[in-house]
Order: structure tokens, then sequence, then C-alpha cells
């Protein structure tokens, strides 16, 4: 008996010396899972690979299948069809604002996750989960957003590149010693001058300024959207509205910035900067292109970048870096303790395990999760402990040396004990930011590998060298705030106006915007340009546009009132 004991004692020591090391102790994942995603921001479909689905295989025993709506064709034609068949999937990633998320609730597609939320890790984030599900009937916790930070509102939110920028090939900018930028026009005759230094890609194709795509296009063409960023708007309905102001503007008004940038791009394409193939190509086709270095401008870092700039061309002084606008003054979105309802993540009413479903969320919003789950960007997250990064001798986070290979080169290897494949092709493609890029772990490190302090003392490439040379900066973060030039929108979530006649409207106009806004970008000449715009503006106000603008405005309105008020809340607080 004395023996039974004593062999009993020393299993359960076993058991909580495993417990304490972190190891899952959970039988519940005998039986593989495939679960169905649904993903309104993947830009791939399909099962995911490499190293994060072995991941998500060893601690979950799960494979994760992507449905991806912009690679089906865009639009919400695949979000119907899957909710009129009852079963949008058993992980839902999409849109939570507007009445999105009380039409899920509705229609019993989601699961109320409350039951299973008791003690979760995630639940440190419990302000701003209840804050999205507030008005939700019945009661419950159906949505949790993403990008959650507890820092202020008026934090940038972004790590060290910006979500917008001019950014150009630096290496051909550097060869015509550094041009002037003084606006967005300036851009193209220095577009032209680079087009010519370098005619054809690596790969024997033709270059070209600008490759757009039609994947993300809303309310209006998001390829036109974008530059009105570099001025400090941003689009809320058929609006620009500034990041610091109520100041607004109608997109289809002949002097808005939106048309604007559509006269800019019809310029480009005029001088043969276009890629023609723009009207028929996907995201990944863009993609494709800006890796195959066939792309020498960008709107986004975490686009060219992370496809072009490998560590053997940035060794070389090749690779995309933010150039200086004089009058730029770049939108960025501060960071919200409510975190965003743009995107969302919801657990389908019809999956076959709940319980495990929510274990990973829960995993998601973990230090683990985070660093694992982020898609990789200019300041992504590290990936696995262990495989790229680890503790120093002062318990400070630093790049292991197959972290400074694959986070330097995204195509480089992977151990064998981690799967086959590249880096790059391991990447999360869930697409899917669970807190803001700038937030800290609980030991008051960044979750984004980049503002680390040891990888901040790295030795910086050729590339890296000249910019900071250039532009008397440490990186884009440092300059753009010691210049001035970037603005603020606090960080905050708002309830827009709705209403089904409204979003008729709204659908009518929104397809004349974007079709006319290609047209126009693609006109034979000035005069054709013209003649499209008034097209354009007689056939959306003849289909209410007007009437939907009037809710836009006093959306906007409330929008900024909201933003007030969050910052006044913030400081109330800090000073009690």
């Amino acid at each position: 008996m004395k023996r039974e004991k004593y062999c009993s004692v020393i299993c359960i020591i076993f058991l909580l010396f495993l417990m304490g090391c972190g190891l899952k102790m959970d039988l519940s994942y005998d039986e593989p899972l495939v679960v169905d995603v649904f993903d309104s921001v993947a830009n791939y479909e399909g099962m995911q690979s490499g190293w994060f689905a072995k991941v998500v295989k060893d601690d979950f025993n799960m494979e994760l299948n992507v449905i991806a709506p912009n690679v089906a064709g865009g639009g919400n034609t695949l979000f119907d069809i899957r909710s009129a068949a009852g079963n949008l999937g058993d992980l839902i990633i999409c849109n939570g604002e507007e009445d999105t998320l009380q039409k899920l609730v509705n229609s019993g597609l989601v699961l109320n996750m409350e039951p299973y939320l008791k003690d979760k890790e995630i639940m440190r984030f419990e302000s701003a989960i209840k804050d999205v599900n507030r008005n939700l009937s019945p009661e419950g916790i159906y949505a949790i957003p993403s990008e959650v930070s507890l820092n202020s509102p008026m934090t940038p939110s972004e790590g060290l590149e910006p979500t917008y920028g001019p950014y150009l090939r630096w290496d051909l900018y550097k060869k015509l010693g550094y041009p002037t930028i003084g606006t967005l026009e300036d851009l193209l005759p220095i577009l032209t001058q680079m087009q010519k230094l370098e005619p054809f890609a690596e790969n024997g194709e033709k270059t070209y300024a600008f490759s757009f795509f039609k994947d993300w296009d809303g309310n209006m063409m998001n390829a036109a959207k974008q530059p009105c960023c570099f001025y400090g708007w941003d689009e809320l309905g058929f609006l620009l509205l500034k990041a610091d102001s109520d100041e607004y503007q109608s997109i289809i008004d002949s002097d808005s910035m939106y048309v604007r940038v559509l006269k800019w791009y019809f310029e480009a394409n005029q001088l043969g900067l276009v890629d023609p193939q723009s009207q028929t190509q996907s995201y990944n086709d863009v993609a494709q292109k800006y890796e195959d270095g066939q792309v020498l401008y960008s709107p986004w870092p975490w686009v060219a970048q992370i496809e072009y700039n490998t560590l053997a061309r940035r060794n070389e002084g090749k690779g995309f870096m933010i150039a200086d606008m004089e009058d730029m003054n770049i939108y960025s979105y501060g960071c919200n303790q409510s975190g965003s309802r743009k995107t969302v993540i919801l657990v389908g009413s019809h999956t076959k395990d709940p319980e495990r479903l929510m274990d990973f969320v829960d995993w998601m919003y973990s230090s683990d999760g985070i660093r694992s789950i982020g898609p990789q960007s200019s300041a992504g997250t590290a990936g696995p402990e262990g495989l790229c990064w680890e503790y120093d001798e002062k318990g400070a986070p630093r790049l292991t040396e197959f972290g400074e290979k694959a986070l330097s080169d995204p195509e480089s290897e992977m151990p064998d004990e981690w799967g086959t494949g590249t880096w790059a092709e391991g990447i999360s493609v869930l697409n899917f930011m669970p807190v803001a890029p700038c937030e800290v772990d609980e030991d008051g490190y960044p979750y984004a590998y980049r503002l680390w302090d040891s990888v901040r003392d790295m030795e910086e490439t050729a590339l890296e060298k000249d910019w900071k040379e250039v532009m008397q900066a440490d990186n884009t973060r440092d300059f753009l705030l010691k210049n001035d030039k970037m603005v603020v929108s606090p960080g905050c979530n708002f309830t827009y106006t709705i209403s089904s006649e409204i979003e008729t409207l709204r659908g009518q106009c929104r397809n004349v915007i974007q079709k006319y806004s290609w047209e126009m970008i693609f006109a034979e000449d000035e005069a054709e340009f013209y003649q499209l715009l008034s097209k354009m503006q007689n056939e959306a106000l003849s289909l209410g546009y007007d009437k939907v603008v009037e809710v836009d405005i006093k959306d906007a309105l409330s929008f900024q009132a909201e933003r007030i008020r969050v910052v006044e809340e913030y400081e109330n607080d800090r000073e009690q």
C-alpha cells in the first residue's frame, strides 16, 4: 500500500511538473479536426500549409481550410451564398461594423461564446470584447475584435512603418540623385525616369510604376483611396474624412482628393506607367509582380517590402523604402482600446467542437499566438519561440540564427523538424491581427520584432544604411514623427447609420463609381477623362447619391465627436 501511495505521489508530482512546463494535458484533441475558416480578409484560399500549419496541428490537432471571398471574386456574393445555406464556416473572420453582427446573430450562424470564455486568457481584453457585443440581442459574446490595444487612442497603432506611404524602389531613386518630391504630381516624372533606368525586371518582363487589382474595391476604387491617405484623408462611406477634424469631401466632387488621384493615375497611364493587366488581375498576381521586381512604386510597405526586399537584394542596396514628399501628412490609425470592428472573429454555430475552437481563439490572443499568427509585415510578429527567437540571459527577446535569416529573407527553407517549404510559405494566411502592431507582451516587450532593442542594434544592410543617411532618421516612424508628417486619427469604434433603403442606393451608386473610376484611368485622352467623370457624377446623383451622402455626413460628424470623446475619457482616466 505504501509503495502504491508513493507511486501515486510521484505521478502527481510528475503531472504537475509537466503542467508547469506548459505542456498540454488536454485529451480532447485526440480526434483530428478540419476547420473551415471563412475569412473575408485572406488573400489565399485552401489548406494552410507550412510551419504555421504544424503549430496548429501539434497544439490543437486541427487543420485550417481557408475560404476567401477575395480569391473567389470579391464582394459579398460568397458571404451571401454561404449564409443562405445556413453554414458560413466553423471559424469566421469578417467585418463587424454596422448591422452585420446582428444579422449573423439573428440568422443563428454564430455561436454565443460566453459560456466558453470563463478563465480564458483572452478575457484580459474583456472591456473590448464587451464593447463590440454591447448592443446585440439576445445578449451574449458572439464576436471578438481585432487589433486590440491598451495604449492611448492618440498613439499610432502601426509599428515602424505606417499603413500607407509613397514607397519607391530606393536604389533607382538613388541613381536619380534623390530628386525632391514636392507633391503627388511630382512623382510621375521621377517614376518615368526610374522606369527608363530599369525597363525590364529580372524575369524579363516589362516594369511599371503602378499595378492595380479590383479585389478590394468597395465604396470606391481601392487603389485610388490609398494616396488620399498620404494627405490625412480616409474613407467613410462616399466621403473622405480628415484624421484629426470633421473636415470632409464627397469623393465624386470634381475638386476632391479622390478625383485628383484618378487624374494622377490617368496621367500615369498616358506616360506608360500603369500595368495594362491591372483590370483583370488579382491581389496575388500583383504581389507576385512585386516579388519579381516588375513594379516600382507601392502605397503599402507591407506588400512591396515583404515581396521584394529580400536579404540578398537589401545587401546590394535594392529595395522599397519610403520617400519624402514635402506636402504629405500620412494618416495613422490611433490605438483602439476597444479593438477594431472592421475585422472580428466569430465561431460558427455548427462547428463540431466549439470548445476546441474557443481554445484556438484564446491561443490566438495569447503571447505565443500573437507572435505566431500575425501577418508578416515590415514590423511583423517574430514567429514561434525557439524557432525564430529566444530570451537572452537578461530575459529580453532576441532573434535566433534562423530567425535572423528567415525574417530577413522569407524564402529561407524551414528546418526539417518544422515541416517543408520556406518561411514565407508557412506564414499564417488568415491575415488577422489580434492586437495592434505596437502592443507589448506581459514583460513589456513589443510583439513586433523590429521594435526590439536587439534587432535595432543589428547591423543594417546597404539599403537601410543609405536610407538612414539620406533621411537623417533611424526608421520610418522616427522620420515621420520628428518631421510632423504623420497625423493620428484617435482610435475608437463607431456604429454607422444603416437602413435597407440607404444600402440599396449605396450599392447602386457604388457600382457606378467603381465602373467609371477604372474607365477614367484608362481613358484615351483628357477630354474622355472628364466626360467619364461627368457621367459618373450624373449617374450616381440620379441613383440617390445625395441621399446616401447626407447619411454619411451625419456619420462623419458623429464619428469625429466620438474621437474627441475617447481622447477626453482617456485623459480623464489618467488624471484620476
